[in-house]
């Protein structure tokens, strides 16, 4: 799981009336009203082009994060790049289209469709009559046979990461013919289109043995456009050589080459002709898409000449001025280094104009989680004031705008815009609102200006982590004007958290001294000039409405954990934003900066973390793989608590119930409508509020067709590949491609 972008299937995927005991819950579109799924807010950006225009044969090039531990999906160490590989060597009988939409999959699957409910729901799939394994054998019955026993949950002997659907079957035999395989269920199961997707070789599935370490690392058996070569740990690639058996329309690509490139090197990677295609980070999209702009020609001089006439100059300037010649020697070498750093970015530059950046919207979106399980978020209404203080659509805006991509907040935990299942279920919590927010924090016990017993300040913070708000990160503030990490925009008083003592009532704008010994703490926002200290105890005046909030002689101050690695700068100006909007209702946030590698395992899956953000995939089967991100944590046999994936701990039984009502409900409007009810109370409770949906930045080279960011799609790996000649336009950027998408572009 990353902090950022992996979900459930890529592992394994108006204001209630509180003191009442009411909910109040939006009306569900009806027959006859709107379809509320609405469109996608940015489809895919792939550079479409005919086959016919494509060349055959080449090489693909294409970063992913790591060469993985397992080829096997259904293992708990499967990361995003099994899941591409699987895509492309392996049946699918399901995929997803461009609205994230389960559709049939044709090269494998000829129909599929439920023959019988009464007495139990039975399913067959008539497959297709060219379908065979690289081997030669035909995919059939014993394969499906195979997996369903295998991940079916009976067998504890399979290592398996998840049997969602699988532990619903009762029993897979052969149909009719060898064509046909006939799964009957012992429960209603809706999302029965998730299964066999990808499907494996009975030779992967028929015994523990195989299941657990034969895939791990090939797979000799495949059925998809391209077969797995080979996985190289070494030089951290994985080769996908054409499918000389696929019978479906034979891949374009001779081979494509899945190459491990963390995301701070991948500019260097695609400027260096060792990349075709990455997704980027903000920053390197625009070096690209400035690399793309008409050049003045007015270059300057560089080169040896250049640097020796610069040197000879410099040094005889800092002689007739008194100056030390060893001193300007070392400056001499100084801007030699600095003069090179500009020449390897200026060749990057040329090199990086044979690129362009393709845009959309991931299938998964951005949330903040509130950890309930204990503290001051254990209260709901605590959780409903954080919710109500922030501005999500400003949030959206400040992400999404500058790359040129649709900003609007994400309006349900369970789909995305476009998807079936889509609502705008945020009426659930309410709009945003200071007042309500305060009066949230007011009726559980927080109020302003309240006493606040004093703690001695740790003399040391945790290896690795810095708490924002810190003496010494106020000195930065105080001299660069702004704290670290900031962000762009992110607002007077973010990640605040350091002061200890009592606080400060006056002016908004005003500051305090720093404590000297009076038993009072500097407070930076919400603070007073000098000489306006209010005695201990003493209530903030009504006009006070942003002062910091207090309960028990105990500040309201909130651990906010985020990731330090690279790419994490997005997520450091968003929690800046958060930060700043929480500060309006009184609450402070303490923002510390984790191990990348150890931001999951031991702060989100732990629970040491009061706010956090991270992201979750929206699929095509919400009522299955959100359950487990949703359901209400339950005590184990050891008398832990089992949580799943719901790491906010924040969950209820009538949600559960939904999912459970979903799950076995196969009328289509039914279920949606029972999913759109679940979201409504998801939001109610505010265990996470969805902020927006991720960019999704892909640099590709311009001839490369039908590739780049591929938005709900499922890749069509068999139509990837370069551009001939013929069809390319004047500067080598693919013809297929109209003036407004380049425009975009």
């Amino acid at each position: 799981m990353s902090h950022d972008g992996i979900g459930p299937r890529a592992v394994l995927r108006s204001v209630a009336l509180l003191t009442a005991g009411v909910l109040t819950v939006p009306a569900l579109a009806g027959c006859g009203s709107e379809d509320p799924a609405g469109k996608p807010l940015a489809g895919a950006d792939v550079a479409d082009a005919d086959r016919s225009d494509i060349a055959d044969g080449g090489t693909l090039r294409w970063a992913v994060d790591t060469v993985p531990d397992t080829l096997n999906t259904f293992q708990a160490d499967a990361d995003t790049t099994t899941a591409r590989i699987a895509e492309a060597v392996l049946p699918s009988m399901y995929r997803t289209d461009g609205r994230g939409r389960a559709v049939r999959n044709p090269d494998y699957l000829a129909s599929a469709e439920v023959v019988d409910t009464e007495p139990k729901q039975v399913v067959v799939y008539r497959l297709a009559q060219q379908a065979v394994w690289s081997d030669g054998r035909e995919i059939g019955a014993a394969d499906f046979a195979a997996q369903w026993r295998a991940l079916s949950g009976k067998d504890t002997a399979y290592w398996t990461a998840r049997n969602a659907g699988y532990d619903r079957i009762e029993k897979v035999e052969r149909g009719k013919n060898d064509l046909e395989v006939k799964v009957t269920f012992d429960r209603p199961y809706a999302d029965w289109k998730s299964l066999f997707s990808p499907l494996y070789p009975k030779e992967v599935m028929g015994s523990p043995d195989s299941f657990n370490d034969g895939a791990r690392k090939k797979l000799k058996v495949t059925a998809g456009p391209f077969t797995v070569d080979t996985v190289d740990t070494e030089e951290d690639e994985v080769v996908l050589a054409r499918n000389p058996r696929w019978w479906g329309s034979p891949a374009k690509l001779q081979k494509i080459v899945l190459r491990a490139v963390p995301h701070d090197k991948r500019v260097s990677a695609l400027s260096d002709g060792t990349l075709d295609l990455a997704e980027i980070d903000p920053e390197a999209a625009r070096r690209i898409t400035a690399a793309a702009l008409p050049q003045d020609g007015n270059t300057p001089l560089m080169g040896p000449e250049a640097d020796r006439s610069a040197a000879d100059a410099l040094r005889s300037w800092a002689v007739a001025n008194g100056s030390d010649e060893d001193a300007a020697d070392e400056e001499i070498s100084a801007r030699k280094k600095l003069r090179k750093k500009a020449e390897k970015y200026a060749r990057q530059q040329k090199a990086l104009g044979g690129f362009e950046v393709r845009r959309s919207l991931e299938p998964a979106y951005t949330q903040l989680a509130l950890n309930g399980a204990e503290g001051p978020l254990s209260d709901e209404r605590v959780r409903r004031a954080v919710a109500r203080a922030l501005d999500r659509e400003e949030i959206a805006g400040a992400v999404l705008k500058p790359l040129g991509l649709p900003a609007e907040p994400v309006g349900s935990h369970l789909a995305l815009s476009g998807q079936a299942a889509y609502a705008d279920s945020s009426g659930a919590l309410g709009t945003p609102d200071a007042k309500e927010a305060r009066a949230l924090l007011s009726d559980a016990g927080w109020v302003p200006g309240g006493p606040v017993k004093e703690e001695k300040k740790d003399a040391k913070k945790d290896e690795g982590e810095e708490a924002a708000g810190s003496e010494a990160d106020t000195e930065d503030e105080d001299a660069s004007g702004g704290s670290e990490g900031s962000g762009e925009g992110g607002g007077e008083g973010e990640g605040e958290g350091g002061d200890d003592g009592t606080y400060i009532v006056g002016e908004d704008d005003g500051k305090a001294p720093q404590d000297s010994g009076t038993g009072t703490g500097r407070l930076k926002k919400g603070g007073a000039p000098a000489g306006a200290y209010a005695p201990r105890g003493t209530a903030a005046p009504a006009r006070a409405d942003t002062a910091p909030v207090a309960k028990d002689g105990k500040a309201l101050v909130l651990r906010f954990v985020l990731p330090s690695g690279p790419g994490s700068k997005t997520l450091e100006t968003v929690a800046g934003r958060i930060a700043t909007m929480l500060e309006r209702i009184g609450i402070r946030t303490d923002i510390s900066k984790v191990d990348n590698d150890s931001y999951f395992k031991d702060h989100i899956a732990s629970g040491d973390f009061d706010l956090a953000l991270y992201s979750w995939p929206a699929t095509a089967f919400p009522a299955t793989d959100a359950r487990p991100v949703y359901s209400k944590p339950v005590p184990a046999a050891d008398g832990s608590l089992n949580v799943e994936q719901n790491w906010t701990r924040v969950g209820t039984d009538q949600v559960d119930q939904l999912f459970d009502q979903a799950i076995a409900t196969l009328d289509d409007s039914e279920r949606r409508d029972l999913i759109r009810k679940a979201d409504s109370r998801i939001w109610a409770a505010a265990g996470s509020i969805p902020l927006y949906q991720r960019p999704q930045l892909v640099a590709a080279r311009e001839d490369l067709a039908n590739a780049g960011a591929f938005g709900f799609a499922t890749p069509v790996y068999e139509d990837m590949g370069f551009l001939k000649k013929s069809a390319q336009g004047p500067q080598g950027s693919p013809g297929a491609k109209d003036d407004a998408s380049a425009a975009e572009d």
